[in-house]
């Protein structure tokens, strides 16, 4: 993309950074969110990238004035989680922001919002989620956060039929990669670090489909052709099916470090997509699962593993 001019919500994230930071290179970038962390609204503007002060949680009819309105693409990252528990709130906050942000930028060609496979009912640990399974937004992990998912997709889509913009609902798998605090693989790792206990199922073992950030990057201006005014749904994560207890073996054979793998009932759960539709919208991925979690691991432990090391 050349020429365009993008805004990014969530641009201090694990996934809409690198996007808006490959972005600006070529296009004129703007970023918004609350830039609590010392120092963060510096180093995008470093990266040539525009910030502008934005809380989601005000609820004020105003919170966006200022910010410039003729915007090509958006991509909403940017969530209230949930973590106190208040499902209002999350329901609330996300969806008035998304419906907001969607008005003052009803002229671009096009909209991404950023949702959830966490939304989906659960099924077999083994089930291949598709864009058409049904939801039911449970989760022991998190409960207010794929609630708020819900209702902010809904938003989305009468949003972008009443404005008549072009919109894509990508439910995110894990994204992961050498930004931020590295994904959820890199979670588990710090917990193989600090000896605690991994809890993986007693048969079989949770799946997913992890995208690595370099191939994240790639597909984000794909999925913008992609949108349409009906909303294009599709489900966001790599090509590949990846079993959490492969990817933390992985790890330990990559790293030399132990991981306490303990068998239980309540694990974190996680959803392998089928890639089918999106591989059609974005092509397909270019860095297999292995090579990215080794690629991360170089970068955030490089103590651990070195450049070119299989392990």
């Amino acid at each position: 993309m050349q020429g365009k001019k993008i805004l990014v919500t969530g641009g201090t994230g694990q996934v809409a950074r690198p996007v808006a930071e490959a972005l600006a290179a070529d296009n004129e970038v703007w970023c918004l969110g609350r830039f609590g962390t010392l120092g963060v609204a510096d180093e995008l503007a470093a990266r040539g990238i525009k910030t502008f002060r934005w809380d989601m949680d005000d609820l004020g009819a105003d919170t966006l004035k200022g910010l410039p309105e003729d915007f090509t693409h958006v991509i909403h990252s940017a969530v209230r989680r949930g973590e106190d528990g208040d499902f209002t709130a999350a329901v609330t906050v996300n969806s008035v922001a998304a419906g907001r942000l969607m008005t003052h930028c009803r002229t671009a060609e096009a909209f991404l919002y950023v949702s959830t496979g966490a939304i989906y009912a659960r099924q077999t640990l083994d089930h291949l989620y598709t864009e058409t399974d049904p939801i039911d937004g449970k989760a022991e992990w998190l409960p207010a956060y794929p609630v708020g998912k819900i209702a902010t997709e809904g938003t989305v889509r009468a949003f972008g039929r009443v404005l008549g913009l072009p919109t894509t609902v990508a439910r995110l798998n894990i994204a992961y990669g050498p930004g931020s605090y590295g994904g959820v693989p890199m979670l588990y790792f710090k917990r193989m670090l600090a000896g605690e206990p991994i809890p993986v199922p007693v048969e079989g073992q949770n799946w997913c489909s992890l995208l690595y950030t370099d191939d994240l990057v790639r597909q984000v201006p794909k999925l913008w052709d992609a949108a349409t005014v009906e909303t294009t749904l599709v489900n966001w994560g790599g090509d590949e099916s990846v079993g959490i207890t492969d990817c933390i073996r992985h790890m330990q054979e990559l790293t030399g470090v132990t991981a306490q793998l303990v068998p239980s009932k309540v694990t974190r759960e996680t959803y392998q997509f089928d890639p089918t539709l999106r591989c059609q919208l974005t092509g397909p991925c270019e860095i297999g699962w292995r090579d990215g979690i080794r690629r991360t691991l170089q970068v955030m432990y490089p103590e651990l593993v070195q450049a070119g090391s299989d392990g």
